[in-house]
C-alpha cells in the first residue's frame, strides 16, 4: 500500500491546503461515484462534466484527499492543488500501481481506421503462439479470456494503470491496445512504456476536437515520440509504419527508434503482392525479411490486407514464426461489426461495418465494388455532436460509390437528426437516395429493395448495440435489425 506522502513525493511542485501525514491510500479514481474509503480523488475537467463539482460527493464516499487544478468548495479534507490534473493523473497512477507497463510487452496501435482490427489480429496471433495476452480497445478490454466493458477507445490513466497491474498479477505477457488521438492529446497514456507503436493510416476524423488535420496528425505522432530516445538491446522498441500512407514520413520523423515499414503500393519491409479480392475472402503473397508465404483468408477487402500487414510486422518483431502468422490469418473470422456479413440464405448479401469516416466508407465501398455483381445499397448517417465538416464528404462518397443510399440517423445525440442529414445532402448531386430518419426503417427498406447479386451495406455503427438520441441510450443493434429483416424477406 502507498501512503499519501509517498504518492505525492513524485510531484516536484504542488500547493497543499490542509495537512497530510502517513495516511494509506487505497485507490485512485476520477469518478466521485466510484470513490471508496481511503481513495484519492482527482478532479478532471471534462467536456460535459467537471470533476471539481463533485468533491463533496467524493468526500462523503470516503476520499482521503482531493487533487484539483482550481478552487473547490470542500472542508475537512486535504486538497492538493496542481497546474494540470490531466498531466498529474498518469504520474500518480504510475506511482500508485508500481509502473506496471515496465513489466509487460505493450503494443500501441494508432490511426484513423483499422485500430480495432489490427489489435484483434495481433492478439489472435499471440494467442496461437501460446502467449498470454490482454487487449484494450473500442469494443472491450480483455485479460486472458475475461472480457470487461470500457467507456472510451483508450480509457483514462487511473483505469489503465490499475488494469495493467492486474495484467501483471495474472502473468500476461503481451498487451495490445488501441491508442486514440484524444487519449494522446489528453495524456491518458502518459507513463505507458510502449515497446511497439503501429501507425495504420490518417484521414479526416475528430476535427471537432483537433480543429485541423495538422493538429490531428501531431496528436497521433505523440505515440511515436513516447517510444523514447534511448536504446536497450534487452528491451528493444520499434515503430511500425504504413509506408503507403501520405503521412508516413511525419510518423517516421516522430521517433528515434528503429522503423519497420509495411505496404502494398510502395516498397516496404513487409509487403503484400498478387492480391486477389473476392466475395468469399482474400488471397495475397506476404513477403517479409523472415521469408515469404501465401495467405488465403476469409477477411475481405484491401483495407484488411493492410490490417494483416500491420499485425504481421509487429508479430515478427516479437519473434512469432511466419508459419504461425499465416495460420492465424487463415483461421481468423475478424472483428464484430467490421465488414461483418449477416447470416442469410437469400441471394444477396448484407454487410455491417463501422465505417464512420470518409476514408473508411470509401475503402469499404470500393472493396464491395471490386466483387459485387449487382447493385450496392447503402444505409448511412453521421453522428451528432461530432465533426460536422465530414458530413458532406461522407455523402459525396456515398453518392459516387453506392448505387442507392438511404440517409438515416446514426447517433444524433443532442442534435436534430434531420439537420445532420441536411448537412450531409450538401455533398449529394444525384437523385439516387432516400431520406429515412428511422434507422430501423432504413435498414428494412434497403433489405426489402435488394435483389439477386446485390449487397446492402449498413455503415457507421458496426459493433454498437445502442443508439444515442438526445440524452437517451436506446437498445439498437444493426446486426439484429438486419437479421430480423432478412428472416421476414426469406
Amino acid at each position: 500500500m502507498k501512503t499519501l506522502i509517498n504518492l505525492l513525493s513524485i510531484l516536484p511542485v504542488y500547493q497543499l491546503e490542509g495537512e497530510i501525514d502517513h495516511q494509506t491510500v487505497t485507490g485512485l479514481t476520477v469518478d466521485s461515484r466510484e470513490v471508496k474509503e481511503g481513495d484519492l480523488f482527482v478532479c478532471i475537467p471534462g467536456y460535459t462534466v467537471d470533476g471539481h463539482a463533485f468533491v463533496n460527493q467524493a468526500k462523503e464516499n470516503g476520499a482521503i484527499a482531493i487533487v484539483a487544478e482550481k478552487a473547490v468548495d470542500v472542508v475537512g479534507i486535504p486538497i492538493i492543488y496542481v497546474r494540470d490534473t490531466n498531466r498529474v493523473l498518469p504520474i500518480l497512477a504510475n506511482q500508485f500501481y508500481d509502473h506496471p507497463t515496465k513489466k509487460l510487452h505493450v503494443t500501441g496501435v494508432t490511426g484513423t481506421n483499422g485500430k480495432t482490427s489490427v489489435t484483434h489480429l495481433l492478439d489472435e496471433i499471440y494467442r496461437l503462439d501460446e502467449r498470454k495476452t490482454a487487449s484494450i480497445g473500442t469494443i472491450q478490454m480483455k485479460i486472458g479470456n475475461e472480457v470487461y466493458p470500457v467507456a472510451n477507445t483508450t480509457p483514462e490513466a487511473s483505469f489503465l494503470q490499475k488494469n495493467f497491474q492486474a495484467m501483471v498479477q495474472q502473468k500476461v505477457e503481451h498487451v495490445v491496445m488501441e491508442v486514440s488521438s484524444h487519449a494522446l492529446d489528453l495524456g491518458r497514456v502518459n507513463g505507458c512504456d510502449f515497446d511497439t507503436a503501429i501507425f495504420t493510416n490518417l484521414s479526416q476524423d475528430h476535427l471537432d476536437f483537433h480543429k485541423d488535420m495538422d493538429s490531428y496528425m501531431r496528436a497521433k505522432t505523440r505515440l511515436f515520440f513516447q517510444l523514447g530516445n534511448s536504446y536497450d538491446a534487452k528491451h528493444p522498441k520499434y515503430a511500425v509504419i504504413n509506408q503507403d500512407d501520405a503521412y508516413s514520413d511525419a510518423f517516421i520523423r516522430a521517433t528515434s527508434q528503429p522503423v519497420v515499414t509495411y505496404g502494398i503500393d510502395h516498397e516496404a519491409n513487409v509487403q503484400a503482392s498478387d492480391i486477389l479480392l473476392a466475395a468469399t475472402g482474400t488471397s495475397f503473397r506476404l513477403t517479409t525479411w523472415m521469408g515469404e508465404v501465401f495467405i488465403r483468408t476469409n477477411l475481405m477487402g484491401k483495407f484488411n490486407v493492410y490490417n494483416m500487414l500491420a499485425a504481421a510486422t509487429a508479430a515478427l518483431l516479437s519473434g512469432v514464426p511466419l508459419k504461425t502468422i499465416k495460420q492465424s490469418f487463415e483461421h481468423s473470422k475478424g472483428v464484430r461489426g467490421r465488414f461483418e456479413a449477416v447470416d442469410s440464405d437469400l441471394d444477396f448479401g448484407v454487410v455491417i461495418d463501422y465505417s464512420h469516416t470518409p476514408d473508411s466508407l470509401d475503402n469499404v465501398l470500393k472493396t464491395l465494388k471490386s466483387f459485387v455483381k449487382g447493385r450496392i445499397y447503402l444505409v448511412v448517417g453521421c453522428g451528432g455532436d461530432r465533426d460536422k465538416k465530414k458530413r458532406p464528404i461522407m455523402a459525396e462518397i456515398a453518392d459516387q460509390q453506392a448505387d442507392f443510399t438511404f440517409y438515416t440517423s446514426d447517433n444524433p445525440r443532442s442534435e436534430d437528426p434531420m439537420q445532420i442529414i441536411e448537412d450531409m445532402l450538401v455533398g449529394v448531386k444525384s437523385k439516387q437516395y432516400e431520406v429515412c430518419l428511422d434507422r430501423k426503417e432504413a435498414i428494412e427498406n434497403a433489405i426489402a429493395r435488394a435483389e439477386a447479386d446485390d449487397v446492402v451495406l449498413i455503415a457507421g455503427k458496426g459493433h454498437e448495440n445502442y443508439q444515442i438520441i438526445g440524452d437517451q441510450v436506446l437498445d439498437f443493434d444493426d446486426y439484429q435489425i438486419a437479421l430480423a429483416a432478412i428472416k421476414r424477406n426469406d
